[in-house]
């Protein structure tokens, strides 16, 4: 294939500004590709294995990346740049002045440019990690809603459009359509989806791709549509004797007939284009009228690489509203394989390089040179200047305390002690609560947090009247007004935990620290885990907390119990995961979590809770100030030994969460038959874990991994065989035996549960006091 870089669209007022804007285009277009190119075919690669990039993908929407930043962007405004177009950023930021040359060579390297746009890993400024479909599309939505709520606070976030520049593939992502179609999302004006329109995905054309379909679901949405579907070569044939018959033609194609022209040469173009309906000679004389180079070019001339039509959809954008922009592209635009269906990954080769070298005025054996001096290199000094961003000045998180000087009594579940807490924060610590935010998937009430609802009131963007303010019989109160610090999204897992990654942003965006705390049923943890994952890789500090949970939700049979989120929690990079057994453990650990949020090196946290009643008084929360001190710091170090057999043990019971009365009842019934059982709360395997592996580690124990946890509850001189036990899979736990290397038994939920009463529910999967004798004495 040779290289098949047509002629620049004419701009709608030709000039030395122009001409410079196309200049930096080429040279955008020329970077990105080399980037990819380098890493690929130049720099030295030891293990053979592919390396990647994507230079189609890049291409196909250099025209709108080079009119959106050199043409409209300003400082306030943040983009998402779909994941395949990095190059693209890094060739832009270069220009800018914001990367140095050094790194236009470590695409893919380590301590180089990442292989999608990553905030915390890139050396260049990125505003958005993308790079999961679907998921850095969204972000962008959420980033609105916090930006908003800083404002409201603190007054120093500013205005600013959120940009996302979407690949029309990623619009396939259900994650897509649950953000477009949340009903608080119509009202956010700063939104602008860009959709690079190539109608091609990573294996072929896409064929039934409709733009009219998807218009109709943003506008059904609320949205703002625009479609720049022609370039002005096109129009300029359109409007020739012949041209609405060559319109309706190319209308009318399908997307594969349509890629198809575009690997045709001038002569294969004049003998297919014009088809063999009514139009077909109307078109052949309307081709006949202009030379093969103007019909090569216009075939290509759509609208997303026409900088003039692109700048105008911009100009139109109505800020009142969200909108989207359909921008008709070609993937591969002005390489040598564009246009065809197995681009996605494709590479050019040494000649195809040098020859696109040639056509746009570089060098492949120097091909980082700078701009020449003249309008193009003035260009980007204008607009470096023009979007130079004041750093933000962070400020610092507020002060969290360690104890909220409460000690639940009677019978009572974490859950509900999830509620109190919040409340209790707000009498303890002011300044911490007005920075809590949290928000929750239509699930406030049946999740107890409708006190803190009640007193702190519902966020929207505008106040609304409360119709039933008067209403005698309304315990819960939906005070929606711009100070409020509870959201409540519709049920969609997956706007909750890309809103909660972007509220915990706020620090780092604009110095603005929030604590944010998600709140969802922990079945569904599973559903929000890559999305949740996503956005602590991208660096948002949160809190999520996932209640009820397990088979003892018992009546709601299996589709509502969770099995594997305490693995989750323990497996998940970035967070510290709890599961508290009493209510006082709530409070502490929710404490360390808060402490985290909202700083450098902090970290999200995981809380699974569970409505199952437990006697408070069971946990023996000791009264002297120092002994409590030290059991709250067992207990956000991942465990204590809550019960002491007489004398050296013959078992160690280890259990977690709503567990602890069966463990406690079972260490009971030992004892009678002269079998001195331990019974040791673990609240954070995660923590555990940690600490086990930071005691024979090179780096040794780390505050998140306090190695003396481990004598502390587990010492030495009590090691005995071991039963563990959790409403959940118990390969969580069974690392613990590992620690003194003891025969053991592991209980938890291996199956699918099934509706039945709560000791029902254990007893069928060996969760209850029996099951835990009969492993203690097998």
């Amino acid at each position: 294939m040779t290289s098949t870089r047509p002629a620049p669209a004419p701009i709608a007022d030709p000039g030395p500004e122009r001409e410079a804007l196309q200049a930096v285009e080429d040279r955008v277009l020329w970077l990105s590709t080399a980037i990819v190119d380098h890493a690929n075919r130049v720099r030295p690669n030891p293990s053979g294995l592919k390396v990647g990039g994507h230079q189609a993908s890049s291409a196909s929407i250099v025209s709108i990346m080079t009119a959106l930043w050199f043409h409209t962007l300003r400082p306030e405004d943040r983009v998402s740049v779909k994941p395949h177009a990095s190059p693209v950023l890094h060739a832009i930021n270069h220009l800018l002045g914001e990367l140095d040359a050094k790194y236009l060579t470590t695409l893919r390297e380590a301590g180089g440019l990442q292989s999608y746009p990553s905030r915390s890993k890139d050396p260049d400024p990125v505003d958005y990690s993308t790079g999961s479909v679907g998921i850095g599309a969204t972000a962008p939505i959420w980033g609105t809603i916090a930006r908003r709520y800083v404002e409201g606070i603190a007054h120093t976030a500013g205005t600013g459009r959120q940009f996302s520049l979407v690949g029309d593939a990623e619009l396939d992502e259900g994650a897509v359509w649950e953000a477009v179609l949340d009903p608080m999302v119509r009202e956010l004006g700063e939104v602008c989806w860009i959709v690079d329109f190539n109608r091609q995905s990573l294996d072929r054309v896409v064929p039934d791709i409709s733009a009219t379909r998807l218009h109709g679901l943003f506008s059904a949405a609320g949205w703002q549509v625009i479609t720049v579907k022609y370039g002005r070569l096109l129009a300029e044939l359109y409007a020739k004797p012949g041209g609405d018959a060559l319109r309706r033609r190319i209308d009318e194609m399908t997307n594969p007939e349509y890629q198809r022209l575009l690997r045709c040469t001038p002569l294969q173009l004049r003998e297919r284009l014009p088809g063999d309906g009514p139009d077909a000679e109307a078109i052949a004389a309307l081709l006949r009228s202009v030379d093969d180079g103007a019909v090569h070019a216009a075939i290509r001339n759509l609208g997303g690489h026409d900088l003039g039509a692109l700048a105008d959809a911009y100009d139109a954008i109505d800020d009142t509203r969200p909108t989207v922009i359909f921008a008709y592209t070609v993937k591969g635009y002005g390489l040598a394989t564009q246009g065809h269906p197995q681009n996605h990954s494709s590479l050019l080769t040494e000649t195809q390089m040098r020859a696109l070298a040639t056509g746009l005025g570089t060098d492949l054996d120097d091909p980082w040179a700078p701009l020449p001096d003249g309008p193009a290199a003035d260009l980007c000094r204008t607009v470096a200047e023009r979007l130079r961003r004041r750093p933000a000045a962070p400020a610092p998180p507020p002060e969290v305390p360690v104890d909220l000087d409460r000690t639940p009594t009677g019978t009572g579940h974490t859950q509900q002690a999830l509620g109190r807490a919040l409340l209790d924060l707000t009498r303890s610590a002011p300044e911490a609560a007005r920075r809590v935010v949290t928000v929750s998937p239509d699930v406030t009430s049946s999740t107890n947090l409708g006190g803190w609802l009640n007193k702190v009131g519902s966020w929207s963007p505008h106040e609304r009247r409360d119709w039933f303010a008067d209403d005698a019989e309304t315990i819960l109160h939906w005070h929606e007004l711009p100070s409020g610090q509870h959201i409540e999204l519709g049920i969609a897992e997956t706007n909750l935990v890309g809103l909660l990654g972007e509220l915990g942003a706020t620090w780092s965006r604009w110095g603005e620290p929030l604590l944010p705390i998600g709140v969802l049923y922990d079945p569904f943890v599973s559903r929000a885990l890559e999305p949740w994952a996503f956005g602590m890789y991208a660096g948002g500090q949160s809190i999520l907390v996932g209640t009820p949970s397990g088979v003892s939700l018992a009546p709601e049979g299996g589709a509502h119990q969770s099995i594997t989120t305490p693995s989750i929690g323990l497996e998940q990079p970035g967070c510290v995961a709890f599961e508290p057994a009493f209510g006082v453990e709530v409070g502490w650990c929710l404490l360390d979590g808060l402490a985290r949020l909202g700083r450098p090196g902090g970290s999200s946290t995981y809380l699974r809770l569970s409505t199952v009643p437990v006697d408070q008084s069971l946990a023996d929360v000791p009264t002297d100030p120092a002994a409590r001190a030290q059991r709250r710091r067992e207990v956000t170090a991942g465990a204590y030994l809550l019960r002491r057999a007489a004398g050296t043990p013959q078992v160690t019971i280890a259990v977690m969460g709503a567990l602890v009365g069966q463990a406690l009842a079972a260490a009971d019934r030992l004892g009678e038959q002269g079998v001195g059982a331990d019974v040791v709360v673990v609240t954070s395997p995660d923590r555990l874990f940690r600490a086990l592996r930071a005691r024979t580690a090179a780096t040794g124990p780390t505050e998140d991994a306090p190695s003396w946890i481990l004598d502390a509850a587990f010492p030495a001189d009590r090691a005995a065989r071991l039963v563990t036990v959790l409403d959940g899979h118990p390969h969580t736990l069974a690392f613990l035996a590992g620690i003194h290397r003891v025969r053991a038994a592991h209980l938890g939920v291996t199956d699918f549960g099934r509706s039945s009463d709560l000791a029902a529910s254990w007893a069928h999967h060996h969760l209850d006091a029996d099951a835990i004798v009969a492993a203690a004495l097998a």
